[in-house]
């Protein structure tokens, strides 16, 4: 697949770190041009750099996804030079700690379901309106295993991730005959900075949850994700397709 995507505009949310840094460089690799969005973007702009130094595309922009405001201006500014998006990778997302849904602080829930939920809706609106006066496009949203199902003390998390399924179904049948091409990527446990902070008795329980034996590597599951984006998924909209390691198959 290498050139798959050369000379295509691309945008990646979260792309400072973890799936969406692992999918820009990917992206990049194979030759499109990558537009980095993350509200930290000191480390976009390192990944970014990394990226044109290996002889790729890339421009770091801020964004903050959970406001409308701040999305229309990072999209503006990735399409300033005429060019409108090809491809889109939403893997902006924050989880939160283990607290039962009776207990759940309220502005935990908004923080929550702002970024993860209404961070994506945003986002897609305004991928969309590029993608169709470009007159074609595919997206792609990060979910999770949790999209489907819920561990105890992932309230929020969960139903974040299960809406994010579901906007991501309706959303592709909305433009299904547009020529834009919307799916879910459902993983399980990654080996980004979410997880990486946690005590060893449970990482090691994590890796348990995962018949494969392990957790996976964010390289793993960008392509995956560039698959999804390519010519070579153009029969599949509407999907959340799951790399979690066996873990939903127990």
């Amino acid at each position: 697949m290498s050139g798959a995507f050369d000379g295509r505009l691309a945008f990646v949310t979260g792309a400072a770190s973890g799936i969406g840094a692992a999918t820009a460089r990917l992206l990049a690799e194979r030759g499109a041009r990558v537009v980095l969005a993350d509200i930290d973007v000191d480390a976009a702009t390192q990944v970014a750099v990394d990226i044109e130094r290996s002889g790729g595309h890339a421009l770091p922009v801020r964004i903050d996804v959970a406001d409308a405001a701040s999305v229309q201006n990072a999209v503006a500014r990735a399409t300033r030079d005429g060019q409108e998006l090809g491809l889109a990778v939403n893997a902006a997302g924050i989880t939160g700690a283990l607290t039962p849904c009776g207990s759940l602080d309220v502005d935990d829930w908004g923080r929550i379901l702002a970024v993860n939920l209404t961070g994506t809706f945003l986002c897609m609106r305004a991928q969309i309106a590029s993608m169709l006066r470009g007159g074609a496009g595919a997206i792609v949203n990060v979910s999770s295993i949790m999209g489907g199902l819920a561990l105890a003390g992932t309230s929020a998390y969960a139903a974040s991730k299960h809406g994010v399924e579901g906007l991501t179904k309706a959303a592709a049948l909305d433009y299904a005959k547009q020529g834009i091409r919307i799916n879910a990527l459902a993983p399980g446990y990654v080996d980004t900075p979410m997880i990486a902070g946690r005590k060893p008795a449970v990482q090691e329980k994590i890796v348990a949850m995962h018949p494969i034996g392990r957790i996976a590597q964010p390289s793993e599951l960008a392509k995956v994700i560039a698959f999804l984006l390519s010519d070579d998924a153009s029969f599949v909209t509407g999907s959340v397709h799951l790399a979690d390691g066996g873990y939903s198959a127990v």
